[in-house]
């Protein structure tokens, strides 16, 4: 029997596990009626969208407008201009620069028009000048290569006869030209005003809607607070808020960078001396509010028109390589510094809502779905069960580094798992990332296997992961965190609990040589499948303060095998336990046993590596195991054992033996 507890005792943790009774999991759920009702709720929403999207968008056109000149309604009404008198000024003044640029685009067109059959003629020579370089000197290579295949074969193609009785040609039949009569006025007004009354009408539903809008915003904001949830004010608040401000803040920016896009085409194209630069310089910065494609179809006209000018290539080159040039310039350096996180979009988010509302709403879609789906993330950001939404769309990472860490644990993939652990070391120390990162993960490994969701030959792998990524951090020097102003880094990073430990007041080289030893403080590992991963990480991170320190497995401390453990220059022991539940009776057995095998007065210090939502609290476990000391991190651990040493080392110095 003994010799059955001692092969237990001494066995892996993944054989203690597979040795216990597996616990039931229960089986995932079926989609339930809530879940189907989401479904057909989604299915209703998308169809509404297609179907009404006569009504729906110039509503969202006016809202978007909204939001644009809210901010300079509010200018105006700083001026003591009134907010009826402010918000008519603030649409007069958005109105009077659409009238204007419609009016200089007209302008400039009417000039164009006038050369524009010198200009066609001149792109058709140069067309059939491309088509002779190309495609005639590839017939004449088809020709000599036809003519060298006939000498290969030898002979003359035979001669074609002619048949005098050969029937005669049957007459051609006569074409017959249908004309419609001439149109009358009516017919032609009506040809000619058809086109415009329709954007002309969207266009003043747009403002008069939008004027409403910014004189009842107040009022709107409250119904929505109502409709949404005016039981959660401050969560509705928030959400409104922060929707007006990143549309706000999207609109403005965007404005400006294309208007000085547009205005730096014009002086770049007219120094080009390419015709109508005014044009183009418009239309580049209003082609910039479409995504993917505006820039091709801004760039096409004047590149085109600088062919057409003159009769060499030079200006064609000069002009496509200034739109080449801008558009890198723009959309790799100027957009990212000038909106930053204001978007918080994720890249391939953005490629997928241009093809969604493109397919609802058609090219106005294309231009609505950067506002629409920034609004989109942010109801996924503050309405729960619109959470999904900020996943699927936003920039904030879908797993938190512990998370992530475990996925890359439960794959096995310890390289990526280093890599992992090297990119985030480049602003956190090597113990913030141990605490925050790697004992989280192992965490939520070690609740898995509590559940009986991981098998054992799986924890075993994941506990291998995790010594490979101990120690390859071995030899990891930590650098300076640079300085941010992110609230969440510095919330994340310079917890209270995880702020790097003060070294020894003297150095390493103060410390008594009985603890620099290399098995002063062994940090054994407690019943847990991974616990032996973080007494090793309580190990280096003592062996890296100057200490010397060994890990060691449970199995060591066992009732059995106690009695064998060596404890020579033993000055500390450290257990470390990632989770315990219930009463700690196993622990206080274990520190019995310890104190019986160590040398009086040597400290036993315990390190329950917990989670927040633990059962037990703090002065629980305290009062429970009886252990001289106590901590919940591996910051805390480390400064109990340079405490503890410093305190030797006061004791054995001279002035405390004479005192």
């Amino acid at each position: 029997m003994a010799d059955h507890a001692t092969a237990t005792s001494q066995s892996p943790p993944a054989a203690r596990a597979a040795a216990r009774p597996p616990q039931q999991v229960p089986a995932a759920e079926v989609p339930g009626l809530r879940g189907l009702l989401a479904v057909v709720v989604s299915i209703a929403i998308v169809a509404t969208l297609y179907v009404g999207q006569e009504v729906l968008v110039p509503i969202t056109l006016a809202v978007l407008l909204s939001f644009v000149l809210a901010p300079v309604a509010e200018m105006l009404r700083r001026l003591w201009l009134g907010r009826i008198l402010s918000v008519l000024l603030a649409a007069l003044l958005a109105l009077g620069t659409v009238v204007l640029v419609g009016a200089l685009i007209g302008t400039q067109l009417a000039g164009l028009a006038a050369e524009a059959p010198r200009y066609a003629a001149a792109v058709e020579l140069k067309i059939d000048a491309l088509r002779e370089v190309t495609l005639g000197r590839l017939t004449v290579l088809l020709e000599n290569a036809g003519r060298g295949l006939d000498g290969i074969g030898g002979g003359a193609a035979p001669e074609r006869t002619t048949d005098s009785a050969a029937p005669a040609r049957e007459p051609r039949p006569v074409l017959v030209e249908v004309r419609e009569p001439d149109p009358t006025p009516s017919v032609l007004l009506q040809r000619v005003l058809t086109p415009v009354v329709y954007p002309l009408t969207t266009a003043g539903i747009v403002f008069v809607v939008a004027i409403f809008i910014l004189l009842q915003r107040g009022d709107l904001r409250d119904r929505l607070i109502r409709l949404a949830g005016a039981t959660d004010l401050h969560r509705t608040t928030a959400a409104l808020d922060e929707a007006a401000r990143r549309l706000s803040r999207y609109f403005l920016t965007q404005f400006a960078m294309n208007t000085a896009y547009g205005a730096v085409t014009w002086a770049v194209l007219a120094s080009i001396g390419v015709p109508g630069a005014l044009l183009w310089g418009i239309l580049a910065g209003l082609m910039r509010f479409v995504p993917y494609i505006g820039s091709l179809i801004a760039a096409a006209p004047p590149i085109l028109l600088a062919a057409a000018t003159e009769p060499g290539w030079t200006m064609a080159v000069m002009t496509a390589a200034f739109f080449l040039a801008g558009e890198g310039i723009m959309g790799q350096v100027v957009e990212p510094v000038a909106f930053g996180q204001s978007t918080g979009l994720s890249p391939v988010s953005v490629i997928v809502a241009a093809i969604f509302w493109s397919w609802i709403w058609g090219p106005i879609g294309l231009i609505l779905s950067m506002p629409l789906t920034l609004c989109l993330v942010v109801l996924g950001r503050h309405v729960e069960r619109l959470q999904f939404l900020d996943v699927l769309l936003g920039d904030q990472p879908a797993l938190t580094p512990a998370e992530s860490f475990y996925q890359r644990m439960v794959a096995g993939d310890s390289d990526e798992a280093v890599d992992q652990a090297e990119l985030l070391l480049k602003d956190r120390t090597l113990m913030v990332y141990y605490d925050d990162v790697l004992l989280r993960g192992l965490q939520l490994a070690t609740g898995d296997a509590a559940r009986g969701i991981l098998p054992p030959h799986q924890v075993d792998a994941i506990l291998g992961t995790a010594r490979t990524v101990i120690a390859d951090l071995a030899g990891h020097t930590d650098v300076p965190p640079k300085p941010t102003t992110d609230a969440a880094a510095i919330s994340e990073r310079a917890a209270p609990d995880t702020a790097a430990p003060a070294p020894p007041p003297s150095g390493p080289e103060s410390l008594p040589e009985a603890w620099q030893a290399p098995r002063a403080v062994l940090c054994i590992a407690g019943r847990g499948p991974l616990d032996e991963a973080a007494a090793a990480m309580l190990a280096q991170l003592l062996r890296r303060a100057g200490l010397g320190a060994e890990p060691l497995p449970d199995a060591v401390a066992s009732r059995d095998a106690i009695m064998q453990l060596d404890v020579t220059g033993v000055t500390m022991v450290c257990i470390s336990y990632l989770e315990i539940s219930g009463s700690p009776a196993h622990l206080r057995y274990l520190l019995r046993r310890l104190r019986q095998r160590l040398p009086s007065g040597t400290p036993v210090l315990v390190g329950l590596w917990r989670a927040e939502d633990a059962a037990l609290s703090d002065a629980q476990v305290q009062s429970a195991i009886g252990a001289d000391g106590y901590v919940g991190s591996l910051h805390d651990a480390v400064a109990a054992c340079l405490d503890a040493a410093s305190t030797a080392a006061k004791a054995q110095s001279p002035g405390a033996a004479a005192a």
